[in-house]
């Protein structure tokens, strides 16, 4: 059974990572982008997957992973129940999150426009 300082301790053991606070909780951020957070009641935690990374997780433990409500759970970001999941595989979900492929996405989508902006002047 894990806590919410073991899931604080694996988290920021991360390089970069950092803790802050989000709409009154914890979250843990890397190069400005909240990666993960820990739920109000701090028996949860959440780690933003690919949607087929969170499909693995679901499929292979699904007493510790489900998505979150609604569009945020449909595009990866998943909910971790503490007092379930392995540690090595809290690790896992933190460090996939931890590497933001969202973010270079969105990264290369933004680039990919300003390059259309200056074509057209």
């Amino acid at each position: 059974m894990l806590s919410e300082n073991d899931f604080r301790r694996i988290a920021l053991g991360l390089d970069g990572a950092v803790e802050a606070s989000h709409m009154g909780h914890p979250d843990f951020r890397a190069n400005g982008r909240i990666f993960a957070t820990l739920h109000h009641d701090m028996l949860w935690g959440m780690v933003k997957l690919t949607p087929e990374q969170q499909q693995r997780f679901i499929r292979d433990d699904p007493e510790s992973f489900k998505p979150e409500s609604g569009a945020w759970g449909a595009g990866g970001s998943t909910a971790v129940k503490l007092a379930t999941v392995d540690a090595d595989v809290l690790g896992e979900a933190l460090t996939l999150a931890w590497q933001a492929p969202k973010h270079a996405r969105a990264k290369t989508q933004t680039t990919k426009k300003n390059e259309k902006k200056k074509g057209k002047r």
